[in-house]
């Protein structure tokens, strides 16, 4: 499971985070920087490629946007709170947003409705603790979390109590020729589904 690189040693800031290399890509939560390096592999970018393409068609005409990494989305401690001090921004594989209101020119400033992490082995220990732990406070509605080692999607949705129930998982796609298909389906996006055996084709 993968642990990246963390910068600890003081609190940073979207402030700071404004000031690093283009060439690095890193994400703050709670003030806590985390190194998003290497680069996705392949197999990755492949399927954020597929998911954000399905997206934006079913989109279309809609008033939600799908918007793929790198794209910044910045969650402030309070309303009102300048850009430079907000001390968590991260960089979700595919954020959709429903409210236009919370784009800006930069990203978007609070909850998407629904995120999409897709796991890889620098990052998973990450999406699956503290970003997990983050998109529940913050009251990210539906949160998908893809295995593409194990071909599996487990989704949350936020509960009237604010929490995440258990998650669905739904079971391993299957090869190209299998008869039985596994669809993920969507409660934000209504009639949005993903057929995970074409999903998992490479």
């Amino acid at each position: 499971m993968g642990i990246p690189k963390i910068k600890n040693d003081q609190i940073y800031t979207y402030g700071d985070y404004a000031t690093w290399p283009d060439d690095e890509r890193w994400e703050l939560i709670d003030g806590v920087a985390w190194n998003m390096s290497p680069a996705p592999a392949t197999r990755h970018q492949r399927i954020s490629r597929k998911l954000s393409t399905e997206i934006d068609t079913f989109l279309k005409d809609k008033t939600c946007e799908v918007f793929a990494a790198p794209f910044d989305v910045t969650f402030p401690d309070f309303a009102g709170q300048e850009e430079s001090d907000i001390r968590t921004v991260v960089q979700p594989d595919l954020s959709v947003i429903c409210d236009p209101d919370k784009l800006t020119e930069k990203g978007c400033t609070g909850a998407p409705d629904l995120v999409i992490e897709i796991l890889s082995p620098y990052t998973s220990k990450k999406d699956l603790n503290e970003k997990f732990r983050l998109y529940e406070r913050e009251g990210v509605r539906e949160y998908w979390i893809i295995d593409h080692e194990s071909r599996y999607v487990q989704v949350f949705l936020l509960n009237d109590k604010g929490t995440y129930d258990e998650g669905t998982i739904i079971p391993p796609a299957f090869l190209k020729n299998d008869e039985s298909d596994k669809i993920v389906n969507s409660f934000v996006l209504r009639e949005f589904s993903v057929n995970l055996n074409d999903l998992f084709i490479e």
